[in-house]
């Protein structure tokens, strides 16, 4: 009996759920929701198993992307191709080990993506509607970030008043990028500045910077210039 809300992404194998009485046939293409307290019984046809993906949602967040409601549909979810790579895709960003904000936003895509396939005008409910409403959101999660981009996608949302699924969604749209991108951008450009000012410590830089280490830091700043941070400390010395 599940003890938290999910939504269970089916990678491969067979198998018939049965919910109040309800049976589904459930296979690779297919997701199913489950709620606190909900009875189940799985029947394997087949005897290879399956494997599984389940994405936990506490009622506060669900709520947020499925239109203030946290009652997860009965009936199992499509997963058209789109939706089964998100999945497979963020499987392997978490075993990369990724950064965490930018698996959170990933996951919390996953599952808006998903829930639409149900019912599109419930998850889009909470969208800001004109063009200078979206604009501004997206600058206030700019505005945010620029104080602490450490907030997370969830504390960006609650600050603006919409839902994290929406928030990426506009953010992206406008910015051509995502959250978590623009948050490393500005973590780089912090890194930056530091070297720039003269400190020589890759190592603290990084820790200042908001980076797991000093391979992180190289990794974000060779990707966003092309060169290493010894070889930009020595081109920023005075």
């Amino acid at each position: 009996m599940p003890d938290r809300h999910a939504i269970v992404f089916i990678r491969r194998g067979c198998f018939v759920r049965s919910v109040d009485g309800v049976e589904a046939l459930l296979d690779a293409t297919r997701a199913y929701c489950m709620s606190p307290r909900q009875e189940e019984r799985f029947d394997h046809p087949h005897a290879h198993g399956d494997d599984c993906t389940a994405v936990h949602l506490d009622a506060a967040l669900l709520a947020q992307l499925w239109g203030g409601d946290p009652q997860l549909p009965s009936q199992p979810l499509a997963t058209p191709p789109d939706v089964d790579l998100a999945h497979r895709l963020l499987l392997a960003a978490a075993r990369r080990g990724d950064d965490p904000h930018e698996l959170a936003e990933r996951a919390v895509g996953l599952t808006a993506t998903a829930l639409a396939q149900h019912d599109a005008a419930r998850v889009h409910s909470g969208r800001p509607a004109t063009e200078p409403a979206r604009r501004a959101l997206a600058d206030g999660a700019r505005e945010a970030l620029a104080e602490d981009p450490d907030q997370s996608l969830r504390d960006l949302a609650a600050l603006l008043a919409v839902s994290p699924h929406h928030l990426s969604r506009v953010f992206h749209a406008l910015t051509g990028e995502t959250l978590s991108r623009h948050r490393m951008r500005l973590r780089a450009r912090h890194a930056l500045e530091r070297l720039f000012a003269g400190d020589r410590d890759l190592a603290r830089v990084a820790a200042d910077s908001g980076f797991s280490d000093h391979s992180h830091l190289c990794h974000v700043l060779r990707s966003e210039t092309g060169d290493t941070p010894s070889v930009l400390r020595a081109a920023l010395a005075a």
